[in-house]
């Protein structure tokens, strides 16, 4: 009777599968980690939001600033997402965080933190080009801010510039207060480009952040280029790779350094019809004094150059006798007015009086190797 005993037993075994009974170790959930930490209440705008897994990966994140979503990524691994950008000052954010590993249950955290004020507000005083406008190919994206930034390289980080045509740009900080933005080359025409300074947050100076982000777009137009040869005494137009105009005209006398023209890439800045011109270092009844009203007038530089309307044709095609601006038939001069954006290149040639690149719009004076040199975010 043991031994059919024995036999049942082994054959229960067999059929049954018995074995060793080990107990199974419940699965580990895994971490989710926020910073700043949920609950605080002066939290550093600057460092933006991130948000950790560890254990498993990340399968959902919502982050929101009041109403408003805030842009964020993952990483490769779906282990960490960051934000996109640096956090409002004095503002509550919300977080919704999912992580999930290989087995078990998920970990859901969710709460909130608020970010501190700041002290002092970094803001935007002027930008160009305007919202909206229509402008030309060599035009540079100049952003004035509102106190002087000693953290450049925080700022610059924070400005983004989006074209419909992507091309190679960069920021050089020509003041504490002044970045400029200038393509490698020209822009492509007629293209739309948006530019964004994601300001809010970002750590300027001791106590200084950014308030609020700031975006406007502008449109690049057909591609006008101007070529004046002040040895020749010509001028000629082309557009979109077609001449379009031919002008003769007068440039700078050159018998001191301000009558004489300056030569290199200028761009179209503003225009008036009519501009006052008044001899610069001079008053009335010195030598070489005038105080005049020019029609059709396109400014080219900051040193008082600019292409305008003048009845001298007797002079035009023939010989530079102006105080440095180039001159043409008023016709013409009215034509070139009419059909000129700001940020249109005239390139101009002859003299050996060198625009400085800093002179007004001279930017395309510096070889992009040169240029790059003054962005804050240039090693080396």
């Amino acid at each position: 009777m043991l031994r059919v005993a024995f036999l049942l037993v082994c054959l229960v075994c067999a059929v049954c599968g018995c074995g060793p009974v080990t107990a199974e170790t419940p699965a580990t959930p895994p971490v989710v980690q926020i910073a700043p930490a949920l609950d605080s209440t002066r939290a550093r705008p600057d460092r933006g939001l991130v948000i950790r897994a560890s254990g498993g990966t990340l399968s959902k994140v919502a982050a929101y600033a009041g109403a408003d979503p805030v842009p964020g990524r993952l990483d490769a691994d779906r282990r960490i997402w960051r934000s996109d950008w640096t956090l409002r000052p004095g503002t509550e954010y919300t977080v919704t965080a999912t992580a999930t590993g290989a087995s078990g249950p998920a970990t859901v955290t969710m709460g909130r933190f608020r970010t501190r004020p700041a002290e002092q507000a970094l803001g935007l005083a002027a930008r160009t080009p305007l919202p909206g406008e229509t402008v030309g190919v060599g035009m540079p994206v100049v952003l004035d801010f509102d106190r002087p930034v000693e953290d450049k390289a925080a700022v610059e980080r924070a400005l983004e510039v989006r074209a419909a045509h992507p091309a190679d740009g960069a920021w050089r900080w020509v003041s504490d207060t002044r970045a400029v933005y200038r393509t490698r080359r020209y822009w492509a025409p007629r293209q739309r480009v948006t530019v964004t300074a994601h300001l809010a947050g970002v750590r300027a100076a001791s106590g200084v952040y950014g308030a609020a982000d700031s975006t406007f777009a502008f449109t690049v137009g057909r591609r006008q280029t101007s070529a004046v040869d002040t040895r020749t005494h010509q001028m000629t137009v082309e557009r979109d790779g077609r001449v379009v105009q031919r002008m003769a005209i007068s440039a700078g006398m050159a018998t001191t350094r301000e009558y004489t023209t300056t030569s290199g890439v200028h761009l179209t800045m503003d225009k008036g019809n009519p501009v006052r011109m008044v001899s610069p270092g001079r008053e009335e009844g010195d030598p070489g004094y005038y105080d005049l009203l020019i029609d059709h007038a396109v400014r080219v530089s900051d040193s008082g150059e600019y292409v305008h309307a003048k009845d001298n044709v007797w002079a035009q095609g023939r010989a530079n006798v102006s105080h440095g601006c180039v001159n043409a038939r008023p016709d013409q001069a009215a034509w070139f007015y009419d059909n000129s954006l700001r940020g249109d290149p005239v390139t101009i040639t002859g003299t050996d009086r060198p625009l400085e690149w800093d002179n007004g719009w001279g930017f395309w004076q510096l070889p992009w190797e040169k240029w790059i040199q003054g962005s804050a975010l240039t090693k080396g």
